[in-house]
């Protein structure tokens, strides 16, 4: 597979060096076009302080322009992928590997239909929320009788407003997502802790029932002996009762 370093068998050195060569060259051609898409410069990107956020824009992560087409897509990832490649960043795969498998998601989300199309409204959302602002600060000018010139006018400073608004709202996107899935885990674990409950209620009734169906016998006999000995009791007691003697008056 193309971007993979192959197990090289020693019988075969010649081809094994041609084969690395070539790969070698591959990367060489990439870094030579573009002086930023170097290896280790790619990896740092995708790994810098608070990556987490930044790489929530699959067009941030391949650096491709939103209106791209789905063949520059294709060809961006390959580029990037290739550069960021364990096999190609040897003496740092650890962080070659995170930063392949962040090229791996955008590229992968982008290639879903839906997932793009969300992707792109947030775009789209954020270069709205920026010329609204820009007019809202134009009307503030008017209304202080100034210039309209605002910073936004250069189509750099509008690009960058465009960017931090569009990070911004991937970012509340992603911690609402998160607070959603606190909630909802939350919730599972509530009804899981209920439901476990509720079982070891319903056994220890099954268990309540078990012993007293088991245990009945064993009253019924107790209550007729109880009874048994009670009347046993009573006859005894009669028998020995005497009527009082009766004292005869004597006449004198």
């Amino acid at each position: 597979r193309e971007g993979v370093t192959a197990v090289c068998n020693p019988s075969l050195n010649v081809k094994c060096w041609l084969k690395k060569r070539r790969s070698g060259s591959k990367v060489k051609q990439i870094e030579k076009r573009d002086s930023v898409l170097t290896s280790k410069q790619q990896i740092d990107r995708l790994l810098r302080p608070g990556a987490s956020y930044f790489n929530l824009n699959p067009f941030e992560v391949l650096q491709i322009d939103p209106e791209a087409t789905d063949d520059e897509l294709k060809k961006r990832f390959r580029a990037l992928s290739i550069l960021v490649h364990p096999d190609k960043n040897q003496g740092d795969p650890d962080r070659a590997q995170k930063a392949f498998e962040a090229v791996d998601k955008a590229y992968k989300l982008l290639l879903d239909p839906e997932q793009k199309k969300r992707a792109l409204d947030v775009i789209h959302a954020g270069k709205e929320y920026v010329e609204h602002m820009v007019k809202e600060k134009r009307k503030q000018l008017k209304k202080e009788g100034k210039p309209l010139d605002v910073e936004e006018d250069d189509p750099e400073m509008f690009k960058q407003a465009v960017y931090k608004q569009t990070m911004k709202l991937f970012a509340e996107l992603e911690i609402k997502r998160k607070e959603r899935e606190a909630k909802e885990m939350h919730e599972r674990k509530r009804a899981r802790e209920e439901e476990i409950e509720a079982a070891e209620n319903a056994k220890r009734q099954r268990e309540w029932q078990k012993n007293f169906e088991e245990t009945r016998d064993g009253r019924v006999d107790s209550w007729r002996n109880f009874q048994a000995k009670g009347k046993s009791k009573e006859k005894k007691n009669r028998s020995f009762l005497k009527p009082p003697k009766v004292k005869m008056e004597q006449r004198e």
